[in-house]
Protein backbone atom coordinates (compact mmCIF):
# COMPACT_ATOMS: atom_id res chain seq x y z
CA UNK A 1 0.00 0.00 0.00
CA UNK A 2 1.19 3.33 -1.06
CA UNK A 3 1.80 5.77 2.33
CA UNK A 4 1.71 9.11 2.37
CA UNK A 5 3.06 10.87 5.79
CA UNK A 6 1.58 13.92 6.46
CA UNK A 7 1.75 14.00 10.10
CA UNK A 8 4.64 16.14 10.91
CA UNK A 9 7.88 17.27 8.54
CA UNK A 10 9.69 14.75 11.08
CA UNK A 11 8.86 11.95 9.69
CA UNK A 12 11.90 12.54 6.96
CA UNK A 13 14.39 10.16 6.80
CA UNK A 14 18.03 11.45 5.88
CA UNK A 15 19.07 12.21 2.10
CA UNK A 16 22.07 9.72 0.53
CA UNK A 17 23.97 12.45 0.84
CA UNK A 18 23.55 12.87 4.60
CA UNK A 19 23.97 9.26 5.05
CA UNK A 20 27.39 9.14 2.82
CA UNK A 21 28.46 12.57 5.32
CA UNK A 22 27.66 10.92 8.59
CA UNK A 23 29.70 7.39 7.77
CA UNK A 24 32.96 9.96 6.45
CA UNK A 25 32.26 12.12 9.32
CA UNK A 26 35.55 13.75 11.22
CA UNK A 27 35.43 13.25 14.67
CA UNK A 28 36.04 14.36 18.32
CA UNK A 29 35.28 15.05 21.73
CA UNK A 30 32.56 17.74 21.59
CA UNK A 31 32.40 18.60 25.34
CA UNK A 32 36.05 19.41 24.85
CA UNK A 33 35.42 21.73 21.53
CA UNK A 34 37.58 19.17 19.71
CA UNK A 35 35.03 17.59 17.30
CA UNK A 36 35.36 19.34 13.89
CA UNK A 37 32.23 18.43 12.01
CA UNK A 38 30.30 20.10 14.94
CA UNK A 39 32.65 23.08 15.25
CA UNK A 40 31.83 23.12 11.45
CA UNK A 41 28.16 22.89 11.35
CA UNK A 42 28.32 25.95 14.27
CA UNK A 43 30.18 28.29 12.68
CA UNK A 44 27.97 27.52 9.52
CA UNK A 45 24.69 28.20 11.26
CA UNK A 46 26.07 31.75 13.17
CA UNK A 47 27.26 32.74 9.90
CA UNK A 48 23.68 32.04 8.27
CA UNK A 49 22.35 33.60 10.76
CA UNK A 50 24.56 36.41 11.04
CA UNK A 51 25.12 36.00 15.43
CA UNK A 52 28.31 35.99 16.80
CA UNK A 53 28.30 31.95 17.86
CA UNK A 54 25.91 28.90 17.80
CA UNK A 55 25.70 25.59 19.98
CA UNK A 56 24.56 22.19 18.21
CA UNK A 57 21.65 20.45 20.95
CA UNK A 58 20.03 17.44 20.90
CA UNK A 59 16.70 18.69 19.64
CA UNK A 60 14.75 21.99 19.65
CA UNK A 61 12.77 21.50 23.12
CA UNK A 62 16.04 21.42 24.05
CA UNK A 63 17.70 24.13 22.70
CA UNK A 64 14.40 26.49 23.96
CA UNK A 65 14.73 25.60 27.21
CA UNK A 66 18.62 26.15 27.17
CA UNK A 67 17.94 29.44 25.65
CA UNK A 68 15.47 30.47 28.42
CA UNK A 69 17.46 28.76 31.17
CA UNK A 70 20.27 31.16 29.91
CA UNK A 71 18.40 34.43 29.70
CA UNK A 72 16.43 33.71 33.17
CA UNK A 73 16.94 32.96 36.64
CA UNK A 74 14.66 31.32 38.95
CA UNK A 75 11.76 33.02 39.65
CA UNK A 76 11.75 35.44 36.66
CA UNK A 77 9.33 35.37 34.18
CA UNK A 78 9.09 34.96 30.16
CA UNK A 79 6.22 36.47 28.08
CA UNK A 80 5.34 33.81 25.62
CA UNK A 81 2.31 32.90 23.27
CA UNK A 82 -0.58 31.07 25.12
CA UNK A 83 -0.56 28.68 21.63
CA UNK A 84 3.38 28.71 21.60
CA UNK A 85 5.48 25.28 21.24
CA UNK A 86 7.48 26.20 24.53
CA UNK A 87 3.98 26.38 26.62
CA UNK A 88 2.09 23.61 25.02
CA UNK A 89 4.36 21.15 23.78
CA UNK A 90 7.51 21.19 26.21
CA UNK A 91 6.28 19.54 29.42
CA UNK A 92 6.51 22.78 31.20
CA UNK A 93 10.39 22.17 31.14
CA UNK A 94 10.74 25.96 31.92
CA UNK A 95 9.04 26.06 35.25
CA UNK A 96 9.81 22.39 36.08
CA UNK A 97 13.65 22.31 35.79
CA UNK A 98 14.49 26.38 35.43
CA UNK A 99 11.86 28.22 37.90
CA UNK A 100 10.86 30.24 35.17
CA UNK A 101 7.40 31.41 35.43
CA UNK A 102 5.75 31.71 31.95
CA UNK A 103 3.05 34.66 31.26
CA UNK A 104 0.99 33.74 28.69
CA UNK A 105 -0.50 36.34 25.62
CA UNK A 106 -3.28 35.50 23.37
CA UNK A 107 -2.09 34.37 20.14
CA UNK A 108 -3.77 35.83 16.75
CA UNK A 109 -4.75 33.29 13.96
CA UNK A 110 -1.16 34.90 12.27
CA UNK A 111 0.67 33.50 15.32
CA UNK A 112 1.37 37.38 16.15
CA UNK A 113 0.18 38.80 20.22
CA UNK A 114 -1.32 41.91 20.18
CA UNK A 115 1.17 44.93 20.97
CA UNK A 116 -0.90 46.60 23.71
CA UNK A 117 -1.31 42.56 25.51
CA UNK A 118 2.14 41.89 25.19
CA UNK A 119 3.52 45.70 26.96
CA UNK A 120 0.42 45.25 29.78
CA UNK A 121 1.78 41.63 30.34
CA UNK A 122 5.04 42.81 31.36
CA UNK A 123 5.62 43.26 35.18
CA UNK A 124 6.50 46.91 36.77
CA UNK A 125 9.15 47.34 39.58
CA UNK A 126 7.16 45.77 42.85
CA UNK A 127 8.00 43.37 45.45
CA UNK A 128 4.96 41.03 45.04
CA UNK A 129 5.96 40.58 41.26
CA UNK A 130 8.24 38.52 39.60
CA UNK A 131 10.40 40.29 37.11
CA UNK A 132 10.11 40.18 33.53
CA UNK A 133 13.27 39.15 31.87
CA UNK A 134 11.93 37.84 28.34
CA UNK A 135 9.67 38.18 25.33
CA UNK A 136 9.49 34.03 23.33
CA UNK A 137 8.14 34.31 20.44
CA UNK A 138 7.53 31.57 17.41
CA UNK A 139 8.34 31.99 14.16
CA UNK A 140 7.04 30.09 12.07
CA UNK A 141 4.26 29.69 14.38
CA UNK A 142 3.05 25.85 14.66
CA UNK A 143 -0.21 25.89 16.03
CA UNK A 144 -1.06 29.24 14.48
CA UNK A 145 -1.32 27.30 10.70
CA UNK A 146 2.68 27.86 10.82
CA UNK A 147 2.31 31.69 9.44
CA UNK A 148 5.62 33.65 9.72
CA UNK A 149 6.14 36.36 11.74
CA UNK A 150 7.09 39.29 9.18
CA UNK A 151 9.57 42.30 9.21
CA UNK A 152 7.66 44.89 10.55
CA UNK A 153 6.21 43.09 13.59
CA UNK A 154 9.61 41.36 14.47
CA UNK A 155 11.01 44.99 14.28
CA UNK A 156 7.72 46.54 16.84
CA UNK A 157 8.27 43.56 19.27
CA UNK A 158 12.30 44.42 19.46
CA UNK A 159 11.57 48.09 20.44
CA UNK A 160 9.36 47.25 22.70
CA UNK A 161 11.68 44.94 24.53
CA UNK A 162 14.12 47.27 24.21
CA UNK A 163 13.00 50.40 25.86
CA UNK A 164 11.69 47.95 28.75
CA UNK A 165 15.12 46.55 28.83
CA UNK A 166 14.19 42.64 27.92
CA UNK A 167 15.26 40.06 26.09
CA UNK A 168 13.95 38.85 22.91
CA UNK A 169 13.89 35.05 22.17
CA UNK A 170 12.97 33.24 18.82
CA UNK A 171 11.37 29.99 18.84
CA UNK A 172 12.78 29.77 14.87
CA UNK A 173 11.98 25.68 14.97
CA UNK A 174 11.33 26.31 10.92
CA UNK A 175 12.93 29.65 10.57
CA UNK A 176 13.87 28.82 6.85
CA UNK A 177 10.36 27.89 6.13
CA UNK A 178 9.78 31.82 7.23
CA UNK A 179 12.19 33.17 5.27
CA UNK A 180 11.40 31.42 2.22
CA UNK A 181 7.34 32.54 2.72
CA UNK A 182 8.58 36.23 3.35
CA UNK A 183 11.29 36.11 0.56
CA UNK A 184 13.80 37.80 2.77
CA UNK A 185 17.25 36.19 4.29
CA UNK A 186 17.02 34.27 7.12
CA UNK A 187 19.14 36.75 9.13
CA UNK A 188 16.96 39.19 8.89
CA UNK A 189 14.58 37.35 10.69
CA UNK A 190 17.07 36.44 13.38
CA UNK A 191 17.88 40.17 13.83
CA UNK A 192 15.17 40.77 15.82
CA UNK A 193 15.94 38.06 18.19
CA UNK A 194 18.97 38.21 21.07
CA UNK A 195 19.03 34.23 20.67
CA UNK A 196 17.36 31.96 18.07
CA UNK A 197 16.44 28.23 17.61
CA UNK A 198 16.33 25.93 14.61
CA UNK A 199 15.42 22.93 14.15
CA UNK A 200 17.73 20.50 11.51
CA UNK A 201 14.98 17.71 11.79
CA UNK A 202 11.92 19.51 10.36
CA UNK A 203 11.98 20.49 7.02
CA UNK A 204 15.76 20.31 6.46
CA UNK A 205 15.39 16.26 6.66
CA UNK A 206 18.26 15.77 9.18
CA UNK A 207 17.65 13.44 11.82
CA UNK A 208 18.55 14.71 14.79
CA UNK A 209 19.70 18.46 16.03
CA UNK A 210 18.94 21.42 16.85
CA UNK A 211 21.34 25.27 16.74
CA UNK A 212 21.11 27.99 19.12
CA UNK A 213 22.05 31.27 18.04
CA UNK A 214 23.44 34.39 20.23
CA UNK A 215 26.49 36.62 21.13
CA UNK A 216 29.44 34.42 22.25
CA UNK A 217 28.71 35.23 25.55
CA UNK A 218 25.41 33.89 25.60
CA UNK A 219 26.56 30.63 23.93
CA UNK A 220 28.97 30.44 26.23
CA UNK A 221 26.70 30.26 29.07
CA UNK A 222 24.24 28.19 26.62
CA UNK A 223 27.30 25.83 26.87
CA UNK A 224 27.02 25.06 30.94
CA UNK A 225 23.37 24.92 30.77
CA UNK A 226 23.59 22.63 27.65
CA UNK A 227 26.10 20.48 30.24
CA UNK A 228 23.58 20.45 33.04
CA UNK A 229 20.83 19.05 31.18
CA UNK A 230 22.86 16.01 29.97
CA UNK A 231 22.93 17.13 26.58
CA UNK A 232 27.32 17.43 26.25
CA UNK A 233 27.84 15.31 23.55
CA UNK A 234 30.73 13.21 22.43
CA UNK A 235 31.72 12.19 18.94
CA UNK A 236 28.41 14.24 17.60
CA UNK A 237 29.98 15.04 14.17
CA UNK A 238 28.44 12.12 12.91
CA UNK A 239 24.98 14.03 13.60
CA UNK A 240 26.72 17.18 12.78
CA UNK A 241 27.52 16.14 9.33
CA UNK A 242 23.90 15.76 8.38
CA UNK A 243 23.32 18.83 9.33
CA UNK A 244 25.91 20.37 7.64
CA UNK A 245 24.07 18.72 4.52
CA UNK A 246 21.04 20.10 5.36
CA UNK A 247 21.59 23.96 5.69
CA UNK A 248 23.15 23.14 2.02
CA UNK A 249 20.80 22.02 0.04
CA UNK A 250 18.00 21.76 1.92
CA UNK A 251 16.84 25.39 2.74
CA UNK A 252 16.62 26.45 -1.05
CA UNK A 253 13.80 23.61 -2.05
CA UNK A 254 11.63 24.70 1.18
CA UNK A 255 9.54 26.63 -1.54
CA UNK A 256 8.09 23.52 -3.03
CA UNK A 257 6.86 22.25 0.24
CA UNK A 258 5.04 25.81 0.05
CA UNK A 259 3.36 24.99 -3.20
CA UNK A 260 2.50 21.54 -2.21
CA UNK A 261 0.51 22.88 1.18
CA UNK A 262 -1.43 25.18 -1.18
CA UNK A 263 -2.23 22.64 -3.40
CA UNK A 264 -3.17 20.52 -0.85
CA UNK A 265 -5.50 22.86 1.05
CA UNK A 266 -6.91 23.89 -2.14
CA UNK A 267 -8.26 20.56 -2.74
CA UNK A 268 -9.43 20.15 0.33
CA UNK A 269 -11.03 22.82 0.89
CA UNK A 270 -12.66 22.05 -2.41
CA UNK A 271 -14.05 18.90 -0.53
CA UNK A 272 -17.81 18.34 1.21
CA UNK A 273 -17.12 17.81 4.51
CA UNK A 274 -13.79 20.08 5.19
CA UNK A 275 -12.97 23.47 5.70
CA UNK A 276 -10.10 25.30 5.34
CA UNK A 277 -8.87 28.78 6.05
CA UNK A 278 -6.62 29.70 2.91
CA UNK A 279 -5.48 33.03 4.04
CA UNK A 280 -3.64 31.46 6.76
CA UNK A 281 -1.80 28.37 4.26
CA UNK A 282 1.59 30.46 4.13
CA UNK A 283 4.16 27.70 4.55
CA UNK A 284 4.03 24.01 5.12
CA UNK A 285 1.33 23.55 7.84
CA UNK A 286 -2.14 23.34 6.90
CA UNK A 287 -5.18 22.92 9.29
CA UNK A 288 -8.11 21.80 8.32
CA UNK A 289 -11.63 20.82 10.03
CA UNK A 290 -14.44 18.35 9.77
CA UNK A 291 -17.48 19.15 9.37
CA UNK A 292 -19.54 16.42 8.86
CA UNK A 293 -22.02 15.88 11.75
CA UNK A 294 -20.96 12.35 13.34
CA UNK A 295 -17.30 12.61 11.76
CA UNK A 296 -14.60 13.55 14.22
CA UNK A 297 -11.26 14.45 13.39
CA UNK A 298 -9.87 11.13 15.04
CA UNK A 299 -12.50 8.81 13.54
CA UNK A 300 -11.31 10.74 9.52
CA UNK A 301 -7.66 10.30 10.47
CA UNK A 302 -8.01 6.47 11.49
CA UNK A 303 -10.01 6.24 8.18
CA UNK A 304 -6.64 7.75 6.08
CA UNK A 305 -4.01 5.64 7.89
CA UNK A 306 -6.46 2.23 6.76
CA UNK A 307 -5.48 3.73 3.38
CA UNK A 308 -2.35 4.88 3.62
CA UNK A 309 -2.48 8.56 4.27
CA UNK A 310 -1.63 9.86 7.33
CA UNK A 311 -2.49 12.88 9.50
CA UNK A 312 -2.49 14.06 12.71
CA UNK A 313 -5.74 15.01 14.95
CA UNK A 314 -5.54 18.12 16.57
CA UNK A 315 -8.64 18.93 18.21
CA UNK A 316 -12.29 16.98 18.05
CA UNK A 317 -13.03 18.76 14.97
CA UNK A 318 -9.18 19.84 14.01
CA UNK A 319 -6.85 17.90 11.82
CA UNK A 320 -2.92 19.04 10.61
CA UNK A 321 -0.97 17.90 7.17
CA UNK A 322 2.40 18.73 6.70
CA UNK A 323 4.77 18.90 3.59
CA UNK A 324 8.09 17.83 3.34
CA UNK A 325 11.13 16.25 1.06
CA UNK A 326 9.40 12.82 0.96
CA UNK A 327 6.32 14.45 -0.16
CA UNK A 328 5.38 14.84 -3.90
CA UNK A 329 3.25 16.99 -6.27
CA UNK A 330 1.81 13.63 -7.21
CA UNK A 331 1.75 12.87 -3.62
CA UNK A 332 -0.49 15.38 -2.85
CA UNK A 333 -3.01 14.06 -5.67
CA UNK A 334 -2.87 10.80 -4.73
CA UNK A 335 -4.07 12.00 -0.69
CA UNK A 336 -7.09 14.25 -2.13
CA UNK A 337 -8.17 11.35 -3.84
CA UNK A 338 -8.22 9.34 -0.83
CA UNK A 339 -9.87 12.15 1.29
CA UNK A 340 -12.40 12.11 -1.43
CA UNK A 341 -12.96 8.19 -0.93
CA UNK A 342 -13.20 8.44 2.92
CA UNK A 343 -15.67 10.92 3.12
CA UNK A 344 -18.14 9.73 0.17
CA UNK A 345 -17.61 6.13 2.27
CA UNK A 346 -15.46 4.42 -0.06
Amino acid sequence: MRLIDLRSDTVTHPTPEMRRAMAEAELGDDVFGEDPTVNNLEEMAADLLKKQAALFVCSGTMGNLVSLLTHCGRGDEVILGDQSHIFFYEQGGISALGGIHPRTVRNHPDGTMDLGELEAAIRPDNVHFPRTRLIALENTHNRCSGNPLNRAYLQAVKDLAQHHQLRVHMDGARIFHAAAALGIPVHDIASWADSVTFCLSKGLAAPVGSLICGSADFIAEARRNRKVLGGGMRQAGVLAAAGIVALKQMTARLANDHNNARKLAEGLASLDGLTVDLELVRTNIVFFKTTRAGLSAAELAAKLHSKGVRVLPAGPQLLRAVTHYHISEDDIDYALGVFTNCLDGK
